[in-house]
């Protein structure tokens, strides 16, 4: 009785760190790679000029960031000024975006510059 409990003990308790080991990847989340672009364009830019003016303008009256990844355009949801600084920096070109996506809005953890 007492080995079949100790192995049953051994075996939540491997579960467990199991379970613990695997938290910091989800909790991370997903890579996204794309183009940002603001939501109210999306991959097609209506302003004259460049795609980062034209998303730079979106942004001050009021549209939130998007990155287009291939034919999907994701909102991009953040208050962290240092992705908001990046994604400005960062308007038009290809970025790495990682957060977890719900619904077309990927709420971001972190942004850079993509290779």
């Amino acid at each position: 009785m007492r080995s079949k409990l100790q192995a049953g003990f051994l075996s939540i308790t491997l579960m467990l760190m199991a379970g613990l080991a695997a938290t910091p990847a989800f909790a991370k989340g997903k890579t996204y790679t794309g183009t940002v672009s603001d939501s109210m364009c999306g991959a097609k830019h209506a302003m004259p000029g460049d795609d980062a003016a034209c998303t730079r303008g979106c942004i001050a009256k009021g549209s939130k960031y998007a990155l287009v990844v291939g034919d999907k355009v994701y909102t991009l949801e953040t208050s962290d000024k240092s992705a908001l600084a990046t994604l400005d920096k960062q308007a038009g070109a290809k970025v790495t975006v990682t957060g977890s996506e719900k619904d077309n809005t990927i709420t971001v953890s972190s942004v850079k510059p993509a290779n």
